[in-house]
């Protein structure tokens, strides 16, 4: 896993929400899909700090949620 900034990042992400999420977006995460890796933000701070899974860690976290 690793954390960094959207700040400077020249790569654009297309960014989706559950269509689950609550209609205020006050609770929401963000998905964004490249070849290798998966990126996840807060809704609210779309400019904010983003987490970036190896597509190998996060089937393992879905697969560990799916089941908890």
């Amino acid at each position: 896993m690793s954390m960094k900034s959207s700040a400077g990042d020249s790569l654009e992400l297309e960014w989706f929400k559950s269509s689950h999420s609550n209609p205020d977006g006050a609770a929401c995460v963000e998905v964004a899909s490249t070849p290798g890796t998966i990126h996840i933000r807060d809704s609210k701070y779309g400019q904010g700090p983003r987490l970036a899974f190896g597509t190998e860690q996060w089937a393992a976290f879905v697969s560990y949620a799916a089941d908890h």
